[in-house]
């Protein structure tokens, strides 16, 4: 599962009817006036095998609750299952919370210790080595600093930029978040398909994962 955030997703409504449709032989009018009515966060899932988007949560903030309380969603749609997430090195992707949380789930009674001061909680790297032990089922695969390209969801993401925000008209904050998920479930039923890395020499592949390899290492020692 590749799993990100898009913050700072800003509902503006234009003034005066909105914009004039493009029509034959007129390109589209842009209204330059708008209005804000203030900004939400998409906490998105991009299911690789199968190139869908799944449990999407949309929400005033980011923070290190909300990302906690997204992942719970997230494996409610399958609870028995196992699950990787892959996920940049933002803080609220190794929280005491999320520490908190997953040791929950996968039942671990083992003491977690406490935040800046001892145990699994003490500071990134401990909370970061639990998430990601490939003996849960419930595990974290943090990609390297400097490296969003190797999480997946930035291409819809970009889709998502291109399709419905960059010309788009919102009256609220509500009807933004309508809009949203409206997109993913088109995405899904229309526009979903697995990955495949555009990279063909072998050459290549190999000297980027030895590259990430390197990185991991370093953020792991």
């Amino acid at each position: 599962m590749s799993t990100d955030e898009k913050t700072g997703i800003q509902a503006l409504e234009r003034l005066y009817g909105g914009s004039k449709p493009m029509q034959a032989g007129r390109i589209e009018k842009r209204e330059f006036d708008y209005k804000r009515h203030g900004t939400l966060c998409l906490l998105a899932n991009w299911l690789v095998a199968e190139g869908r988007m799944i449990a999407p949560t949309v929400s005033p903030t980011r923070r290190e609750a909300d990302y906690a309380n997204h992942i719970e969603q997230t494996i409610a749609s399958a609870p028995d299952k196992g699950w990787i997430f892959i996920v940049d090195q933002l803080n609220t992707h190794y929280s005491a919370s999320l520490v908190e949380w997953v040791a929950k789930l996968i039942q671990d009674r083992q003491p977690l210790g406490e935040k800046g001061k001892s145990g699994i909680l003490l500071n990134k790297k401990t909370r970061m080595q639990y998430l990601s032990n490939p003996a849960h089922r419930l595990r974290f695969v943090y990609i390297p600093k400097h490296c969003s390209w190797l999480n997946p969801v930035e291409v819809c993401f970009s889709g998502l930029s291109k399709r419905v925000l960059k010309r788009g008209n919102f009256s609220s904050k509500e009807d933004l978040k309508g809009k949203l998920l409206a997109y993913i479930d088109f995405y899904n039923e229309n526009l979903a398909k697995k990955f495949k890395w555009s990279i063909s020499s072998k050459n290549n592949i190999d000297t980027m994962i030895e590259k990430i390899k390197k990185a991991v290492s370093k953020i792991m020692a």
